[in-house]
């Protein structure tokens, strides 16, 4: 079976039942919105923009967009990339990719111009569907994706050279293409990085992509009754992946666009939400305003909310035990996975089993992990070494990259880079990365990028970057700056120039000192995190 025979039997199955919802929360600054096709309705204590799809109108929305693609001369195998901030079409989108028989490339929203146009090519897209926030970063590369036979544009204020989505896609039947697909064929590519920070192309199989379903399902016992709130962007393997549980039993699914604790909380209640996925910052977040009296529980219904799940980044122990004292009776469940094991599943914690909070947990539904050594040889229980890990939502291939494929895929086994040990009861422990990769709020930063602009600087010899805890964040990139001799430059110095870098890649702490590097001319970071660890470093942060 496929995934998008789960969408299919959906629409037949339950036809007129809700499939999706987009809230948007109104700001502030609610006369500067235009979304006119929303319906404005009351919702609890405050306004909302919403709108809703069926399980009908999803499906026929999806085969509308899939035949608007073959008749742009998308043929299967072709390469669809999806540039787009959540909204209820981006889902739609996305299956109608896969029903052409396309091969679908989500893109995150956070990538410079550059980016975008290296992960644009890398993949051969040959169409690229994005939204009014990407118009500029599109603008300074447009002439740099050859590939690009057409743009497809989902908003308002379209640039010229781009084709509307709505104006197109009443235009085409809403019935389903006919395209032979199978289980083994290319579904999806999504984006990684190594060491260098230069995104590599996943490929994934439509067996791959399915799998995620069942894995998910049978984590979190989604039924038909069950609804999901959905929140981190949907180009990541995560929060999807998650979502494709209840695509399995047909429960619905809140998009909500915004991630203030006020609005999480009231749309759990007001969706009479069951599962609620979040990042630790806004966990934390919810935390906070609770405490400080923002949030009065006693004013929500909560009484469904069963699952608090997080995932894409180590949990803080502490904030576990906090929430329960809140939320007493909600089950916790985290997950690990990379993009390459399809996001979420490869391991979880399991509901049963916050008595080992901290842990990552076991092998997922259909998984099974080793922890090895350098010579590949399994290491006894208690001893560190690197986590592999085996099940139906393996890559295919790093995409055009047979060395990096050969590299990381060894023996049918995942070699994660990720340095884990297992306890006597058989739960397992992140304990470093050999990546260096910094997770900062579930977006990896990686240093190697960081370093090369901070080294742009007039003033600055070298520069290492290291992840130092943080309460809300998990971990804040921290920049050590060693200056050239004689030159003079201040914290306020380098946070300007910084600016330069998306937001979240900035440093957060800037530290003046030497930057060590050993006899081949690497960087010592385990010497530096052992520093500023061990110091309990509290540098002033360079932004909220």
């Amino acid at each position: 079976m496929l995934l998008i025979d789960l969408l299919e039997e959906n629409a037949v199955k339950y036809p007129d039942d809700v499939a999706l919802v987009e809230l948007n929360p109104i700001p502030d600054d609610a006369e500067n919105l235009r979304w006119q096709e929303y319906e404005l309705v009351e919702t609890g204590h405050d306004p909302h923009f919403r709108r809703e799809l069926t399980w009908r109108e999803f499906d026929e929305r999806a085969n509308s967009f899939a035949n608007l693609l073959r008749a742009k001369g998308v043929q299967k195998g072709d390469k669809v990339a999806i540039l787009l901030m959540n909204c209820i079409d981006w889902l739609p989108i996305y299956f109608g990719v896969l029903k052409a028989g396309a091969v679908v490339a989500p893109l995150n929203f956070r990538y410079t111009a550059a980016e975008i146009s290296h992960c644009v090519n890398i993949a051969d897209a040959s169409v690229l569907v994005f939204g009014p926030e990407f118009t500029e970063r599109l603008g300074q590369v447009r002439g740099e994706l050859p590939g690009v036979r057409e743009f497809i544009f989902v908003g308002m204020d379209r640039p010229a050279y781009a084709a509307s989505f709505e104006g197109l896609i009443g235009e085409f039947p809403a019935s389903k293409p006919e395209v032979a697909l199978a289980a083994d064929d290319n579904a999806a590519v999504y984006y990684s990085s190594g060491t260098t920070g230069m995104p590599k192309a996943i490929l994934h199989t439509h067996r791959s992509l399915h799998s995620g379903a069942v894995t998910e399902q049978a984590h979190h016992s989604q039924t038909k009754d069950d609804v999901f709130i959905l929140i981190p962007p949907l180009y990541h393997t995560g929060a999807k992946m998650h979502w494709f549980g209840s695509l399995l039993t047909g429960g619905r699914a809140v998009i909500l666009k915004g991630t203030d604790p006020r609005w999480v909380i009231e749309t759990a209640a007001n969706e009479q939400a069951t599962i609620v996925w979040l990042l630790v910052p806004w966990a934390q977040d919810i935390l906070d305003a609770i405490d400080a009296g923002r949030i009065d529980l006693d004013s929500y219904d909560l009484s469904r909310w069963r699952l608090m799940h997080i995932g894409a980044q180590p949990v803080p122990p502490s904030l576990i035990r906090r929430w329960k004292q809140h939320f007493p009776h909600h089950q916790y469940d985290t997950n690990y996975g990379l993009s390459e094991s399809l996001g979420p599943g490869a391991v979880h914690l399991g509901v049963d089993n916050i008595h080992k909070v901290g842990a990552i947990g076991k092998a997922g539904h259909g998984w099974a992990t080793r922890i090895v050594d350098e010579s590949g040889a399994d290491v006894p229980r208690g001893q560190v070494g690197e986590l592999l890990v085996l099940g139906p939502g393996l890559m295919k291939e790093y995409f055009k990259d047979p060395e990096a494929t050969a590299a990381t895929l060894r023996d049918g086994w995942l070699f994660t880079g990720d340095m884990a040990m297992e306890d006597a009861d058989g739960f397992i422990y992140l304990v470093d990365r050999k990546k260096d990769v910094i997770i900062t709020g579930g977006e990896n930063i990686y240093p190697v990028q960081v370093e090369d602009f901070l080294r742009g600087h007039d003033a600055v010899k070298d520069a290492a970057v290291i992840g130092v805890p943080d309460r809300r964040l998990g971990e804040i990139a921290a920049a050590i700056i060693e200056l050239k001799p004689g030159a003079v430059a201040t914290t306020a110095d380098i946070v300007a120039f910084a600016e330069g870098l998306p937001r979240y890649k900035r440093p957060r702490v800037v530290i003046f000192d030497r930057v060590p590097r050993n006899a081949t001319g690497k960087i010592e970071k385990p010497k530096l995190r052992k520093r500023y660890h061990a110091e309990g470093i509290v540098a002033r942060e360079t932004e909220s």
